[in-house]
């Protein structure tokens, strides 16, 4: 990795720099970051264009792909405020593709072109195709698994009454009602209900392409606890990251708000297993479930996730910590569960630098799309300060 990144490093400076200074003139501090990502990303050889088809031809997608990488890049929260900039940007317009404020398309122009690439996941792919030829032979110490919630400007999708938490997806229509379970044990010679498998229970046994379609997407209502202790809630998504070592995303998936953190471990595992070779998997206490321990044993991993305080048993916790501390004592598994705090930087450098906070799309694709440009121009920053 570090062979393939320095090669990069090296032409951007030597080369690609001075090169543009010459054609397009002083390049700012934020030109430099676009520039650099649009070279290690390489986007356009995602971009499918059809030159030749009868008709008006389409705008430049390649010029539309890396308009929209530069609004990661720069964070900027509209794509009237990215036309603008480049109207008023030479530098920034001819970085993207075009040579005048003529050739810039229209809003509307712009929207379609993005339903393209959300429809196509290009952001996703460049990023999947970044990762594997960065880490093919890279050993990584840490995954570290979080969530994060996004925020969206929809209608959130009502649950069905019948659908139970973790064990049905969300629906746009209710589901038809059925007759309540009675409580209590059942009668004699009456048979008891079988109860339905939880979504953990069910992914054990299901593919990769299974467990994701499995997995709610519909814009729904989310309540997490904070580091203070208090519930918050909001209305969109969440999204489930998993980071290496140097803050690094290397998978990602966006589920609705109200899926528990825990059933997108799995899956999650699944995509990362097929990316890179890690060692230790660090999750926080909400992914403490036996499937999930089971799941990351099976890829060749050790878990280290935090303990989720058992009923009867938090007395008997927080004696055992408060020993710890008075003794000095510390072990090797806390030292390690401490690497965890890179996936919340990720989370807020997502959010406040590449764009997380600025959802203005809807619907599941679009949402995505837009979270992993800025994704994409998070990791190749990340990458390059490693040779910078």
């Amino acid at each position: 990795m570090r062979e393939t990144l320095t090669s990069a490093w090296t032409h951007i400076q030597g080369f690609l720099f001075p090169m543009l200074r010459e054609e397009v003139g002083p390049l700012t501090a934020q030109h430099e970051r676009l520039v650099t990502v649009l070279d290690v990303a390489r986007i356009e050889a995602f971009v499918q264009m059809w030159p030749g088809l009868p008709g008006r031809p389409p705008a430049d997608r390649h010029a539309l792909a890396r308009a929209f990488v530069a609004k990661a890049v720069l964070n900027l929260p509209t794509t009237l405020a990215l036309i603008e900039r480049l109207a008023a940007d030479a530098v920034l317009r001819r970085l993207c593709g075009w040579e005048s404020r003529r050739g810039l398309p229209s809003e509307s122009t712009f929207s379609r072109a993005f339903a393209e690439f959300a429809a196509s996941s290009l952001p996703a792919r460049v990023h999947e195709a970044l990762i594997r030829k960065t880490h093919k032979d890279r050993l990584v110490g840490h995954i570290s698994r979080d969530a994060t919630a996004i925020e969206a400007r929809e209608r959130p999708v009502k649950r069905s009454s019948s659908a139970s938490r973790g064990s049905a997806p969300l629906k746009a229509q209710p589901a038809p009602a059925t007759a309540p379970r009675k409580r209590g044990r059942p009668k004699k010679g009456e048979a008891a209900a079988k109860k339905k498998p939880r979504r953990l229970e069910r992914q054990a046994g299901m593919t990769l392409a299974a467990m994701l379609a499995d997995l709610p997407t519909a814009c729904s209502t989310g309540i997490k606890r904070n580091a203070k202790g208090h519930n918050v809630s909001w209305i969109g998504y969440k999204l489930h990251i998993d980071t290496a070592d140097g803050d690094i995303p290397i998978s990602c998936l966006l589920t609705s708000a109200s899926v528990h953190d825990s059933q997108a471990a799995i899956p999650l595992a699944s995509i990362t297993a097929g990316r890179v070779t890690n060692l230790y998997d660090l999750m926080d206490s909400a992914y403490d479930a036996p499937e999930i321990w089971d799941k990351s044993r099976a890829l060749g991993h050790a878990p280290i996730i935090d303990a989720k305080p058992r009923r009867g048993c938090k007395a008997q916790a927080a004696a055992e910590e408060l020993a710890r501390r008075r003794a000095g004592y510390e072990p090797a598994e806390a030292i390690r569960y401490n690497e965890r705090t890179a996936a919340e930087r990720v989370n807020g450098a997502l959010k406040d630098s590449y764009g997380g906070r600025t959802v203005r799309v809807r619907s599941h694709a679009k949402v995505f799309c837009h979270l992993m440009f800025g994704i994409l121009a998070l990791t190749i920053e990340q990458l390059m300060r490693l040779v910078a």
